[in-house]
């Protein structure tokens, strides 16, 4: 007979972030984030200890996927942070170092967390007004009738993973294919509402990257004996498509629950052949020349296909139905019974690929707003960084339609917001004190947290020890190699700030970034010749980071919130 043990009653610990052991755990969780952070932040290597594979990586998506953490503190921040990964694809590490900068920040200046919350809040405010506001001047509008930045926010997602292993002229020729690849997916005549297409990522491991390359329509890989038995002599005339997403196979996968009643001396397998067979007649009765199969399909339908010459492909793939329907214009067939005339599509041509060793069934579409973007990289490691890399551009091209601004990169927007926020609080005290109800010590001890938050992650920027500062005319980033003497020329030092916008030879003075200086106004106007002529500008994704801010800030809110965690520990 088993035993049964007594439940064990749950822990409940109240104030957890008095703990030092979460306060630690906290820290530990933020160096590896911000050493990871930008294009010189070091790799990860993720691989559990009884085996199986290794993920090397810097980036937020795949580093929170396999990192493992326990505390409930911990598990809040990370969920945040993957929450906002999904939706956005981008600035996940600028997220997570934010919020654990907020969180220590806030610690240490003695108000209790009602104050801050409420004061966090509404510095937040003020940061969102001003990103929003005509008078940003680390906001820059995207024309999209030039590459110059749709090009530069590519490049500047690319650079920033350093485990793609990208050279200058590999990042250039990926991300004039990413951008090729994104301008394919809009269609020419949009009405009041766009639907975008969709760019589908194919593998080619093993080559050059720069034999990357872009293709309209849809590769479909398969071997070469099976390509040569498919593909018929050519049509002049488009080929009519049907698109099945259920299994063809003759199994009873789809059946459902329940018992399957058969009749005595009836053959359940001839039957559902005989039912496979009559679709196969009446598709070839309504002369479609090409079948596609999510699922598997059953050899002798197969082999009828063959015999009345109709192309017929299976195991495509869940991943292939959307763009394969988007393509073609067919709706997915998800039965067996008689098939609709409305359901059925049709593609402008169909032939062989061959790239490297792989083959390929090339589906042509009549517009090419579905395409394929075949990704190549010298081993898998490389691979699956270039293709998460990828994938965000993508989305964030996408999202850059919606908003079509982006912020200057590099740690700038970071550096030049606080100093905006530290000249706003310490010349508009009292009327922000009057409205909101706080004292004035109280708003100029919580503002000097939230900026020093904010700067803090642009420091992040920086893995060799350099000298990190910021310029009292723009409030731009700047970094170099560690001054040993005590007299510097920072202008011979230094070369451009963190976005490439500005160069030091334009009469500036700097402040080491983590030391007091004066509170002072940013320029406020973006000079629109220095953003043309900046030959490697540095930028984020608007939309982005916007949300990565009021997510950070949002959590650090929730988390210092927290009075009890209550663990059940049956």
């Amino acid at each position: 007979m088993s035993r049964f043990e007594a439940k064990k009653p749950s822990l409940c610990k109240t104030e957890p972030l008095t703990s030092e052991r979460v306060r630690s755990t906290l820290s530990v969780l933020k160096g590896i984030l911000a050493s990871c952070y930008g294009p010189s932040g070091r790799l990860k290597q993720l691989h559990n200890g009884l085996g199986g594979s290794v993920c090397t990586t810097s980036q937020s998506s795949a580093l929170l996927r396999n990192l493992s953490v326990t505390h409930p503190v911990l598990k809040v921040l990370t969920a945040s942070v993957q929450n906002h990964v999904s939706c956005f694809s981008d600035c996940g590490l600028f997220t997570a170092i934010l919020c654990c900068n907020l969180i220590e920040n806030t610690q240490r200046i003695g108000l209790t967390p009602m104050k801050v919350m409420k004061l966090n809040k509404d510095l937040l405010s003020f940061c969102t007004s001003y990103l929003k506001s005509e008078a940003c001047s680390c906001r820059i509008p995207v024309d999209f009738s030039s590459t110059h930045i749709l090009l530069g926010l590519v490049r500047s997602i690319l650079t920033s993973k350093p485990a793609c292993m990208l050279t200058r002229k590999e990042t250039d020729h990926i991300s004039a294919l990413i951008l090729k690849s994104f301008l394919l997916t809009i269609p020419e005549s949009a009405e009041d509402r766009i639907v975008l297409g969709k760019s589908i990522i194919v593998s080619l491991k093993g080559q050059r990257v720069t034999d990357s390359t872009i293709l309209p329509g849809l590769l479909i890989e398969m071997s070469e004996i099976q390509l040569r038995r498919l593909l018929p002599t050519r049509k002049s005339s488009a080929l009519k498509v049907a698109l099945f997403c259920v299994s063809l196979s003759g199994d009873f996968s789809n059946a459902g629950e329940g018992t399957v009643v058969v009749p005595y001396q009836v053959s359940l397998e001839n039957a559902v052949l005989e039912q496979l067979l009559n679709l196969g007649r009446q598709l070839v009765s309504d002369h479609v020349d090409l079948v596609l199969c999510q699922k598997v399909m059953h050899p002798s339908l197969k082999q009828f296909f063959i015999e009345h010459h109709v192309i017929a492909i299976d195991r495509a793939g869940v991943t292939l139905m959307e763009p394969l329907s988007k393509m073609t214009g067919a709706t997915p067939i998800g039965s067996l019974d008689t098939i609709a005339s409305t359901a059925y599509g049709s593609v402008k041509d169909l032939h062989s690929a061959r790239f490297g060793s792989k083959h390929f069934f090339h589906l042509i579409p009549h517009e090419a707003t579905v395409c394929s973007l075949l990704l190549c990289s010298r081993n898998d490691t490389a691979w699956e960084e270039l293709k998460l890399a990828c994938q965000t551009a993508l989305h964030v091209l996408q999202l850059t339609i919606k908003e079509p601004w982006v912020l200057l990169g590099g740690g700038c927007t970071e550096t030049h917001l606080a100093a905006h926020i530290r000249h706003k609080v310490h010349n508009k005290a009292d009327d922000i004190v009057k409205e909101d109800g706080y004292s004035q010590a109280e708003l100029l001890i919580a503002a000097e947290a939230f900026c020093s938050a904010l700067e803090s992650v642009a420091g992040s920027l920086e893995h060799d020890g350099g000298e990190i500062l910021i310029d009292m005319k723009y409030g731009h980033f700047w970094s170099g190699q560690a001054a040993s003497a005590s007299v510097v020329s920072w202008p011979d030092m230094l070369s451009r700030c963190g976005c490439g916008l500005y160069n030091s030879q334009e009469g500036l003075s700097w402040s080491f970034l983590r030391s007091t200086y004066h509170p002072f106004a940013p320029q406020a106007c973006l000079s629109q010749a220095a953003v043309d002529s900046a030959s490697n500008l540095i930028v984020d994704c608007f939309t982005a980071k916007l949300s990565g801010l009021q997510v950070a800030v949002e959590t650090a809110n929730l988390i210092l919130d927290l009075s009890y965690v209550i663990e059940d520990k049956n």
